[in-house]
C-alpha cells in the first residue's frame, strides 16, 4: 500500500506478530518546502535515518509487515505528538510548560535539524503545520494502528519494532564511561513499553549477529514507544537505534563499504525477530 507519507510492504502471508516501522527515513521532500529552506538539499538530510528503510526492507520475506515513512523527518516528525507543536515556530501557538524536546526545536513540526541548524528564516502559520499534520502524520499513524490491530487479531499479541539510527558521536557518553560502545540501543522506556521476554528476544537475535546492544542509555524510547507500548494489553512497543557509522559515511550521507554486510546481518535479526508469533516463542504479557 502507498501514501504520499508512507509505503506499507505487505508479506504474502502474515505469519509474524511483528510489525517492523521506519518513521524517520522518509526522503520525499516536497519542492514547496525545500523552496522556503535557509538550508541546501544536503544539509536537511541530516536530520534522515537515512538508509534504515532498506536495512529492514526483508521483513516481508519473514512474514512481517514493514511500515516506512515517505514524508522526511525535516518536514514532519512522526515519532513526536501531534500537539508537540513549537512557540519559536508556528504563529499562535502559546507555550504550555516545559517540553525539552519542542523547547530544542524538535517538536512534531521541527524548527532545526542535526547540530542545532535552523530550517527556516521566520515563523510558519497554525494552517501549514496543520496541514502537515493532517495529511502526512495522522495516516501514518493511523496505519501503524491498523497494522498492530491485525497483527494482534491474528495472533494474541502485537509487537511494534520502530527502527531509527543514531549518530556515531550520540554514543561518545558511553564509550567516555570506559563501557563497550554499543551498536545497537534497545528502548522500552525501562520495561513500561515491552515486556521482558520481548526485549530479551530482540537483544538475543542482534546478539547473535554480533551486535553489540545496550537498553534505555542513551535512547530509552520516545513518542512512538510511549505511545504504542501497552504489554499489558498484549501490545509491545521496542525501539531500536543502530550507530550509523556501521553501514554508512554520516557526512556524506551516503552507504559505506560495509553496507550490504550489515543489511545481510541484520537480515538475520529481522529472521530470528519475526519468528514471535509463529508459535515457536511464546511471551507472557506483563
Amino acid at each position: 500500500m502507498t501514501h504520499p507519507a508512507f509505503e506499507v510492504l505487505q508479506p504474502d502471508r502474515n505469519r509474524s506478530c511483528v510489525v517492523f516501522a521506519s518513521p524517520h527515513s522518509g526522503r520525499d521532500y516536497p519542492w514547496s518546502f525545500l523552496r522556503t529552506t535557509v538550508l541546501n538539499e544536503h544539509a536537511i538530510r541530516s536530520s534522515e535515518d537515512a538508509f534504515v528503510d532498506r536495512l529492514f526492507d526483508c521483513a516481508p520475506d519473514f512474514g512481517a509487515p514493514f511500515i516506512k515513512a515517505e514524508a522526511p523527518r525535516a518536514y514532519v516528525d512522526l515519532n513526536r505528538a501531534a500537539d508537540e507543536l513549537d512557540p519559536a515556530l508556528i504563529e499562535g501557538v502559546r507555550r504550555l510548560g516545559h517540553n525539552p524536546r519542542v523547547a530544542s526545536g524538535l517538536g512534531v513540526i521541527p524548527r532545526v535539524v542535526a547540530n542545532g541548524r535552523a530550517i527556516y528564516r521566520g515563523k510558519m502559520s497554525m494552517d501549514e503545520a496543520t496541514m502537515r499534520i493532517e495529511s502526512c502524520w495522522r495516516p501514518y499513524h493511523a496505519m501503524v494502528q491498523t497494522l498492530l490491530d491485525a497483527a494482534h487479531d491474528r495472533h494474541g499479541q502485537a509487537v511494534l519494532l520502530d527502527c531509527h539510527s543514531m549518530p556515531h558521536e550520540a554514543i561518545d557518553g558511553v564509550a567516555r564511561a570506559g563501557m563497550t560502545r554499543p551498536d545497537v540501543v534497545l528502548g522500552d522506556r525501562f520495561g513500561a513499553a515491552a515486556s521482558g521476554d520481548v526485549v530479551d528476544r530482540v537483544e538475543a537475535a542482534f546478539v547473535a549477529a554480533g551486535f553489540n546492544v545496550t537498553r534505555n542509555s542513551p535512547f530509552a524510547g520516545a513518542y512512538i514507544t510511549q505511545a504504542y507500548g501497552r504489554p499489558q494489553r498484549g501490545q509491545h512497543a521496542v525501539q531500536i537505534e543502530i550507530d550509523r557509522s556501521l553501514y554508512m559515511n554520516e557526512t556524506l550521507i551516503r552507504p559505506n563499504a560495509n553496507f550490504d554486510a550489515v543489511r545481510e546481518a541484520l537480515r538475520g535479526v529481522v529472521a530470528d525477530v519475526a519468528q514471535i508469533g509463529q508459535g515457536r516463542v511464546p511471551l507472557a504479557a506483563e
